[in-house]
């Protein structure tokens, strides 16, 4: 008997809309009608043989066989992707220039270079590790194609919300504070602006916890090493979390802050397109 195969393009509507959170934003993406996409997706589900999306208010929602599917069909459009880029990448030649926000930048870096390279040996890169702050008005710019970014609330025009992560209050694993009135909390943290600072800050004065900014730095290796000293605690997302800090169960919980992919056009060239699908393909394991 032979088995059903998976159309791509169909596979692409459907991820695309997934992190696009909309799938009429999708089809203005991939240049499609709204009615020619629900249509891939009836296809889809005609295919898999169950629903993907089911309604959540007046949004659509994965079912747990569409969570599934997702993380299958990245994987396809991945290796699809990655074969083409190759049988074609190695006439390429310019230089490409990303910028990943420093927590990402040892944890992401690696494994998108080594991929990129192998498809794209003649391409040059320029990486630009920094914060948000810096990032944002280079891609404004078209000094940087790509930009890996947390969601500050500032959007750029072509910017893509890939996911989200846990604000987590981190510590020393050697030293544990207590905020008095006499002895509010020591802080360490980014200069502003930081969307971080300002949740931390925000939290700790609806709990009613004093608090005091004991350190700022403009590097993330700058808190760790502070917090590490035990000068105090910062607040960040478990992305990059050195082994000898601690995460901090006791102070206020906090929200997701989400991350976005901001390109410089509407579309890049194939090895720009390549080295964004590629960045999505790595935090989607984050």
């Amino acid at each position: 008997m032979r088995l059903p195969a998976f159309d791509l393009d169909v596979l692409r509507t459907f991820v695309t809309g997934v992190e696009l959170d909309s799938f009429a934003k999708a089809a203005d993406r991939l240049g499609r009608s709204t009615s020619a996409v629900s249509a891939q997706l009836k296809k889809l589900e005609d295919v898999v043989g169950a629903p993907v999306l089911a309604r959540s208010g007046r949004g659509l929602v994965l079912t747990p066989l569409g969570e599934l599917l997702l993380s299958h069909a990245r994987r396809l459009l991945s290796l699809n992707d990655e074969v083409f880029a190759h049988l074609h990448g190695h006439k390429a030649h310019g230089t490409l220039r990303l910028g990943v926000q420093e927590d990402f930048g040892e944890h992401l870096l690696r494994d998108v270079l080594q991929r990129f390279t192998r498809v794209y040996p003649h391409i040059n890169l320029e990486v630009r590790v920094g914060r948000s702050a810096e990032l944002l008005p280079m891609i404004e710019g078209a000094r940087l194609d790509v930009a890996l970014t947390w969601d500050t609330g500032v959007s750029t025009p072509w910017a893509t919300r890939l996911g989200q992560a846990p604000m987590t209050w981190i510590g020393s694993q050697d030293r544990h504070f207590i905020a008095t009135r006499d002895e509010p909390l020591p802080l360490v943290l980014f200069e502003p602006p930081c969307v971080l600072r300002s949740a931390a800050i925000q939290a700790l004065d609806a709990a009613g916890i004093a608090w005091r900014i004991a350190l700022t730095s403009p590097s993330v290796a700058g808190l760790w090493a502070a917090v590490g000293a035990g000068l105090g605690v910062t607040l960040r997302t478990r992305v990059g979390l050195p082994a000898h800090l601690r995460v901090m169960d006791e102070l206020p919980a906090m929200a997701q802050l989400g991350y976005v992919l901001h390109r410089a056009s509407e579309q890049g060239s194939p090895a720009v397109e390549c080295l964004a699908h590629m960045t999505a393909q790595a935090l989607a394991a984050v």
